[in-house]
């Protein structure tokens, strides 16, 4: 039984969602929008939000290693690291927001858009 479990599978395994994950969250840095599921919003919108407070970490050098071991893309470490931090200095959460655009139409899952503000 599986009460009070509140995981959300995304793959049919760790390593398929870690993957899931690490690709969302690299496509929201780069492109700052993406349009997907719900569920697979609210499981990467913290990802991020962690991602974009460890490169606010005045330690650059540790940063740079924390962010490249999450994300392993050089493109959007470095987007993180030179331009979102600039961005939201002045901020200490809430870097990112969801917001609902409907049913897909294959499967009518609830699709979001999933933006940095």
């Amino acid at each position: 039984m599986r009460h009070r479990v509140k995981k959300v599978k995304l793959g049919s395994d760790k390593d398929h969602k870690v993957a899931i994950l690490r690709n969302l969250a690299m496509a929201v840095i780069i492109h700052e929008s993406i349009k997907t599921t719900a569920s697979k919003a609210k499981k990467v919108q913290p990802f991020i939000e962690r991602l974009i407070t460890i490169g606010k970490n005045p330690d650059k050098r540790n940063a740079i290693r924390n962010i490249e071991r999450l994300l392993q893309h050089k493109s959007s470490s470095k987007k993180i690291l030179e331009v979102l931090v600039d961005k939201y200095k002045d901020r200490n959460s809430g870097y990112t927001r969801i917001t609902k655009l409907g049913s897909r139409k294959g499967d009518n899952a609830p699709t979001v858009q999933l933006e940095l503000v």
